[in-house]
């Protein structure tokens, strides 16, 4: 972090888009937000001697291209993605094309932030959506000017020119190289309205199979990661946590610490008051910060330290058994009534057939790959952090609350991110991070050990689902009944009381527009345990309730319950579910019908394996999941998965698979073994051996995934496959069993049960 590498160029914007000479000639193409101004653009888009923030496309005067990505890539393949939505509207050719992150975005709109990218978050499943337009937008104003300098140089209309592969091609076939264009594109003005992208027929990249950008430099460990970064002079720093949020410090001896070569300071750290969680420091810590990481670790071990435990306390099987109460109370009151179609209660009196059943599931950690991290450096006018998140945004507030320094005072750089799942969603370890670098006044290289990022954890809250389901004489569903008590991850989070079940079910999930007289309400239960932003939100847990209990159904009628599902979505439709979403059950069908098929359904009453199927549809996209599993003795085997997603447009197919895959095979770890259990809310999981990732013994050999065409824009994917995987498998689990595992983990109730 140089000062010669943290220069700036200042850059006049455009109402629409800008453009720009760089160094060496280069064309400069970005989309600013509100008209935002005065950005400075990356040295690695411009040159070793700039640094800054601004540009999405570099094309520098030998005909290479460098693709600045705006969203942080957490495994996602955002930064393959993204950059090929640019690059498909420049005609660039992918084999000259490089990417790199751009990290945060902001210019200074009289002391206000103006976000210059716009969207800059990840992992949400709304990166690709988000940048369809804009980023098309970026691709197509570069490719205009280059055909513009080209058409001027031959003195012939534009329109008779296409570009391809980084070249514009003149109508007697002669070809100029996109580099050899640039001096004269820079100088021509852009138009005031935006360039038309192309139309489906034109795309070369979109919707053609890429490999990750990253790959190479991933898996031969060339791939920098924040927690790679060093820099001069900077104090490593580990944190001993308080085990209780609201606990204090009750002694401390810092002597022996002190005593260790090398360690600089100890500093007590605690959260700020009236701050929303997430924002600020989680838990009161104590931090050590050494001149290296071993000093760092040997002082830490080396505390005398005693933590006094706060007025908040309980136990996980505690929490569970309000849950299970408070659902089974007839007369409780819901905190939010969801969603209330028809009329439940009179509908159910008509019933030939009444099913019961409740389902639980444990309270999770996110346990990222990359434990939690973060570089800063403070000057009296300037803050640099290199952290891995996955909203740059929410991070620079809480430097900015902490600093007072202005929008572009703050650089926020964010390398490849070790994972996220929501976890990077808050910021807690930036303001230890911050906190701690203006108290040495030196910066501070922050590092969270493996227990800490498992017991310092804003958790995905356990749940306890009730259903009741009311049947007429011909297996109709007439009524469907969802009880679900949970701890709402919004809490403490600013968000009014009556939103808080946002987080924890959606009003329109399945089978919400297929049952005429449907009730889903929602029971809020307090808890000391700090929650947050989980990977699927609410998807998760409720598609393996759902379709597990409509699994339930289908055997309660003795039938095949691929038919029992396709009686219950119908004929192919749009189903209007209100706040301007729909159901397509067209798409729908279609999944569910695309994975029974390829793992031969036909046979789910034959074959001596179980077999098991479920789906589900989140904002758009439509996934569905079929699981063949095996029972030797008490060893469950998952012998093939087939995953089907739908999500419109395909930007790169060899990407979605990717993503599916991963996906899938994280549910069905996290069904399988995972489960976080807490005494006297202190955390009883401290690292892999006691919060186990499914072996690849666990797990199947391949995922089969089916990736469905489609013409419409794209709809997200970074958690599609997860929601449907478990209940498959635990569908696929009674099959082979005869076992209904209602609770998850699922190994570990499955053998209690056999």
């Amino acid at each position: 972090m140089s000062d010669a590498n943290e220069s700036k160029m200042p850059l006049s914007r455009r109402h629409f888009l800008k453009v720009l000479a760089g160094a060496a000639g280069a064309l400069i193409v970005g989309i600013p937000f509100a008209e935002a101004a005065d950005a400075p653009i990356p040295p690695s888009m411009l040159g070793d001697t700039l640094y800054g923030l601004g540009a999405y496309v570099r094309i520098d005067a030998d005909g290479n291209v460098v693709i600045g990505i705006r969203d942080p890539d957490t495994g996602t393949g955002t930064s393959t993605s993204l950059a090929r939505i640019i690059a498909d509207e420049l005609d660039a050719d992918w084999t000259r094309v490089s990417v790199v992150p751009l990290g945060l975005g902001v210019d200074d709109d009289n002391g206000k932030p103006r976000w210059v990218y716009g969207h800059q978050t990840s992992g949400l499943g709304d990166s690709i959506p988000a940048a369809w337009a804009d980023l098309r937008g970026a691709g197509a104003l570069a490719r205009w000017l280059l055909m513009q300098a080209a058409a001027r140089r031959l003195g012939v209309p534009a329109d008779r020119l296409r570009c391809e592969e980084g070249s514009v091609v003149a109508p007697d076939g002669r070809r100029f190289g996109y580099g050899t264009l640039v001096d004269a594109a820079a100088k021509i003005q852009p138009p005031d309205s935006p360039v038309q992208p192309k139309t489906p027929d034109h795309y070369t990249l979109i919707g053609q199979p890429a490999g990750d950008i990253n790959a190479r430099a991933i898996v031969t460990g060339q791939t920098a990661y924040a927690l790679d970064t060093y820099v001069a002079e900077a104090l490593v720093a580990v944190l001993s946590h308080c085990p209780w949020p609201d606990g204090s410090v009750d002694s401390l001896d810092t002597t022996d610490t002190l005593a260790v070569k090398g360690v600089v300071k100890v500093v007590q750290i605690k959260p700020e008051a009236g701050v929303p969680l997430g924002q600020t420091v989680r838990s009161p810590a104590v931090a050590v910060l050494a001149e290296n990481t071993w000093a760092a670790l040997q002082g830490r071990a080396k505390l005398k330290l005693h933590w006094k435990p706060g007025a908040q306390s309980e136990n996980s099987a505690w929490f569970e058994q309000q849950a299970a109460d408070v659902v089974n109370d007839k007369d409780a009151q819901p905190a939010a009534r969801v969603r209330n179609d028809g009329d439940v209660d009179s509908a159910a009196k008509k019933a030939a057939r009444r099913i019961e059943a409740t389902y639980v599931q444990p309270w999770l950690a996110h346990a990222t790959p990359e434990p939690m991290n973060c570089v800063v450096k403070i000057d009296k006018d300037r803050a640099v952090l290199v952290v891995p998140t996955q909203a740059p945004q929410q991070a620079w507030a809480v430097v900015q609350r902490l600093t007072g320094l202005s929008p572009a005072q703050i650089d926020i750089r964010v390398p490849r991110v070790g994972g996220g799942y929501g976890r990077r969603l808050d910021h807690d370890y930036v303001a230890e991070a911050v906190m701690l670098a203006k108290a040495v006044e030196k910066p501070v290289k922050l590092m969270w050990t493996r227990d800490e990022d498992l017991t310092q954890d804003y958790y995905r809250s356990a749940t306890v689902h009730k259903f009741s389901a009311a049947l007429d004489g011909k297996r109709q569903i007439l009524t469907w009944n969802q009880r679900m008590a949970s701890a709402s991850a919004l809490a403490q989070r600013g968000v009014p009381d009556n939103r808080l079940w946002t987080s924890e079910v959606d009003a329109h999930q399945l089978p919400a527009g297929l049952v005429p007289n449907l009730r889903s309400d929602w029971y809020s239960l307090p808890s000391a345990m700090l929650r947050g932003p989980s990977r699927g939100t609410s998807h998760i847990s409720n598609a393996f309730a759902v379709e597990s209990f409509v699994d339930e159904i289908a055997h309660s009628l003795k039938e095949d319950p691929l038919v029992t599902r396709l009686r219950l979505i119908g004929e192919p439709r749009m189903i209007p579910l209100g706040d301007g979403r729909t159901l397509d059950t067209g798409r729908l069908i279609n999944v569910l019908k695309l994975v029974a098929d390829r793992i031969e359904w036909k046979n789910w009453l034959r074959t001596v394996n179980g077999l098991g199927i479920a789906c589900w549809h989140v904002d758009g996209a439509y996934v569905a999941h079929a699981v063949e599993a095996s029972l030797q003795g008490d060893k469950l085997n998952i012998e093939r998965v087939v995953c089907a997603v739908d999500v419109g447009r395909v930007v790169n197919p060899t990407g979605l698979e990717g993503q599916v895959a991963g996906a899938t095979l994280d549910a069905l770890s996290t069904a399988l073994n995972l489960s976080v259990s807490y005494k006297d809310s202190q955390v009883q999981q401290h690292n892999w051996k006691d919060y186990p990732l499914a072996s690849m013994a666990q797990l199947p050999d391949t995922t089969d995934v089916i990736l469905v065409p489609g013409d419409r824009a794209p709809t997200g994917a970074s958690f599609l496959g997860m929601p449907t995987a478990a209940p498959a498998l635990a569908n696929a689990v009674f099959r082979v069993s005869a076992v209904r595992v209602r609770r998850l983990p699922l190994l570990k109730e499955m053998l209690r049960m056999l």
